[in-house]
């Protein structure tokens, strides 16, 4: 058997093994590797040359600068937006949501998009009584039609870019994208606007993901931390003022608790030890006892607002709470806490302690399996002490930030990490890879992220999936097959002129990306499409768009792209309710891109 044989076959087993879902997709592609490495086709540096190749760095780099959006909590400012509008008319909810969907999807890419916007949606559905149905499959279509206003969207795109560079064919620019991605976008909002009522099926789902928006306030409501609360001013005057958060001694004041300690500049929780004039002091407890305490301390009793504000205090871009169980056989049974009391570098705080439901108020507490205790601190405090296997994390913080605080402590940063990445790459100041890469550096080294946070957020099945499906792609340029199935579709509908090979080239990607992801159908079709133009003697350019088009239009089966699967649960579906919306899609999808292709890239 030939190298071309061998090469089709391996790669129609993959396709098949990909489609039929056996083992996870990204063995199959390691398989497929193996292979051809077995087999003769490829050499041992060939078959492994995927996982070191510029387009899987590249990608890593951005899926780590999209944990750093999402984790400065750029994904809840644009909730707390759309929550604004949720009470306007259906269609104006649907347009803003696709639209704020889009752009996302365009920044931070689609499967950042869609996990950011999904609880978001999830609350508009609650809120206005919208059947989530109706609105996850325009959220995943806008996130899939937002992926191509720029380069950063999906891996299709570095792909067809990264490709058409080092084929020497041409540069696609960073917004050049956007030339087919718009008018996708505004038909695909018109399709959903004018049929998804009669096209989308009207369905509850129980598979919905938690709402953390009002995650603060429940927790004050649940753990009754508005009750007997007071707030005390540190005058210049009170011997606190310039002392230690830990020298504060609350034993003669019995019942009386620190809740937390505010910032004098700005209100918020405090992060220094020492305590200064005008800082403030959160107490639970009687007040005659609270009275009493502040006279001896010469400190000024003030009002407080309500259990809302309070919550707002406790949770901010600065600080979170976090509730946890001590399990069996914790090393932390036995010790003893008692609520007000911090940690070593003061930066967690023991608000309240539970067992059986009940509050603990004993000025000395031993803890036992199955006590809860609400924790308060700076994020990063509350990631490190969490870690610990001797605690059960009810609720991630992770999760509570990103839905919770919007434009958190990092998102200027952010923005700014971001702006430059959009001028690196507009510019074409360095290589796309070595750009994104010294973004992706910059997110920790400004502290936006840490790289635990990294490693968790990452996706790692997409970065191995594109590194192992990198040698097959080379496999069918060296062995000519890729020579050989673009000769047969020029020499098929050649006679027709090259748009005619682009409808064919973009149809054949269109049927393989609905079994197969979207990335594994790039990097087997891309090879055919600079095969076929060179046989046609035309410009590759409009063949590697209409090969990225066609392999991002994976709107007729829920399971060829991470998007779709995400809103398959929380919307109720079922496996045929995504063809009906997305063939009607698909086909606005291909008049664009035989339209507008060959104008912005012509064949000559």
């Amino acid at each position: 058997m030939n190298d071309i044989a061998l090469t089709l076959s391996i790669i129609g087993l993959a396709l098949v093994l990909f489609a039929w879902n056996p083992v996870p997709a990204v063995i199959v592609a390691i398989g497929a590797s193996l292979a051809l490495y077995v087999t003769g086709v490829l050499t041992m540096p060939e078959a492994l040359t995927g996982f070191g190749d510029p387009v899987v760095i590249l990608i890593a780099a951005l899926l780590a600068i999209a944990v750093a959006v999402e984790t400065a909590g750029v994904g809840a400012w644009a909730g707390q937006l759309l929550l604004r509008l949720s009470g306007a008319s259906k269609t104006t909810l649907i347009v803003a949501l696709m639209v704020v969907a889009a752009i996302f999807s365009g920044l931070i890419g689609m499967n950042g998009a869609v996990a950011a916007m999904l609880p978001v949606t999830v609350i508009i559905t609650v809120r206005t009584g919208i059947a989530p149905s109706q609105l996850m499959i325009p959220l995943a279509l806008a996130c899939l039609k937002g992926a191509k206003l720029t380069l950063l969207g999906s891996p299709v795109n570095v792909i067809a870019a990264t490709q058409a560079e080092e084929m020497g064919v041409g540069h696609i620019g960073f917004f050049a994208w956007s030339v087919l991605g718009i008018p996708q976008l505004i038909g695909s909002i018109i399709i959903v606007l004018w049929l998804g009522k009669r096209l989308l099926p009207e369905r509850r789902s129980e598979a919905l993901p938690a709402d953390f928006s009002g995650h603060a306030h429940k927790l004050v409501q649940h753990y009754n931390l508005e009750h007997g609360l007071h707030q005390l001013g540190v005058p210049a005057s009170s011997p606190l003022a310039g002392t230690s958060r830990k020298a504060i001694d609350l034993n003669p004041y019995p019942g009386v608790r620190a809740v937390a300690f505010l910032s004098r500049e700005d209100g918020r929780p405090l992060e220094r030890d020492r305590l200064e004039a005008g800082d403030l002091i959160l107490v639970r407890g009687d007040g005659h006892e609270v009275d009493r305490l502040a006279a001896n301390l010469q400190l000024e009793v003030r009002e407080h607002g309500d259990k809302a504000a309070l919550g707002d205090v406790l949770l901010s871009r600065h600080s979170g709470l976090a509730e946890v169980v001590i399990p069996e056989r914790s090393a932390l049974i036995g010790s003893t806490v008692f609520p007000g009391m911090t940690s070593e570098d003061h930066e967690v705080m023991v608000l309240a302690v539970q067992r059986g439901g009940a509050e603990l108020v004993r000025p000395q507490l031993t803890l036992r399996a199955g006590d809860h205790m609400l924790l308060q601190g700076s994020w990063p405090a509350l990631e490190r002490y969490l870690s610990s296997a001797h605690l059960l994390v009810i609720d991630s913080p992770d999760e509570v930030r990103v839905q919770a605080v919007a434009l958190g402590r990092g998102a200027k940063r952010v923005f700014a990490i971001l702006a430059l990445l959009v001028v690196l790459l507009v510019f074409n100041i360095m290589p796309a890879p070595i750009a994104c890469l010294v973004c992706a550096c910059l997110v920790v080294i400004t502290g936006v992220v840490r790289v635990p946070q990294i490693y968790r957020g990452l996706d790692w099945n997409t970065v191995l999936l594109i590194g192992a499906m990198i040698a097959p792609a080379r496999a069918m340029e060296k062995s000519g097959a890729a020579e050989m199935i673009g000769n047969h579709i020029v020499s098929l509908l050649g006679d027709f002129g090259p748009t005619a090979v682009l409808v064919g080239i973009f149809l054949a990607a269109t049927l393989i990306t609905q079994f197969i992801s979207n990335t594994s159908t790039a990097l087997v079709m891309m090879p055919i499409a600079f095969a076929a133009a060179k046989d046609m003697n035309v410009s590759a350019l409009p063949m590697v768009m209409s090969v990225a088009m066609g392999a991002s239009a994976s709107f007729l089966t829920p399971f060829a792209n991470g998007v779709s699967l995400m809103v398959y649960g929380p919307g109720g579906y079922k496996f045929d309710d995504f063809w009906r919306l997305g063939l009607v899609v698909l086909i606005w999808t291909l008049i664009v891109t035989v339209i507008v292709t060959p104008f912005y890239w012509p064949y000559h």
